[in-house]
């Protein structure tokens, strides 16, 4: 009973979203407005937090040849260090388990916060899914209203021709 009940309000929050949705498009077209301009100024990217704005730039590191080959040069940087300049006392000899901790921690820093930033870009494929939907509804909604207008041009047409056929034959 209780599934019904969500699958029902989420049908219907679903329905309430397409009718906005609709609404827009409508009112862009009553406007006489470019639908992609206004779907700009409801969707602008300016509100991220401070919080969103530093996953986005850790993700967009994180992901890069540049953390790849820094880090790899890192990694050899330290076994060296570690295994041949400092013989006598390393600061952190063969197994490298302060590597291991260190790598450790970044890894579980930097997973959430990928994640994170993964999140935002789903949310913002979703709107820009949305805009596509909306600006595809709108042209839709043109083409039926050059089609309609075309229809009544040839009715008109073809009204003007039967009546300068039956002048003719007078």
């Amino acid at each position: 009973m209780e599934e019904k009940i969500e699958i029902k309000d989420l049908l219907s929050e679903e329905e309430n979203q397409i009718k906005s949705m609709e609404d827009l498009v409508n009112q862009a077209l009553e406007d006489e407005k470019f639908l992609s301009t206004k779907l700009h100024e409801v969707e602008n990217d300016d509100e991220a937090t401070f919080g969103q704005k530093v996953s986005d730039k850790v993700a967009d590191f994180g992901g890069s040849w540049t953390f790849i080959i820094g880090f790899c040069t890192f990694l050899v940087f330290w076994v060296i260090v570690n295994t041949f300049i400092w013989t006598v006392k390393p600061a952190d000899p063969y197994p490298f388990i302060f590597l291991n901790l260190i790598l450790s921690c970044i890894a579980a820093l930097q997973a959430p916060i990928i994640m994170m930033s993964q999140n935002r870009q789903e949310e913002k494929d979703r709107r820009r899914a949305r805009s596509d939907f909306m600006i595809n509804l709108k042209a839709e909604m043109e083409i039926r209203n050059l089609h309609d207008k075309l229809d009544a041009f040839q009715k008109t047409h073809e009204e003007l021709i039967r009546r300068l056929t039956e002048n003719k034959n007078i």
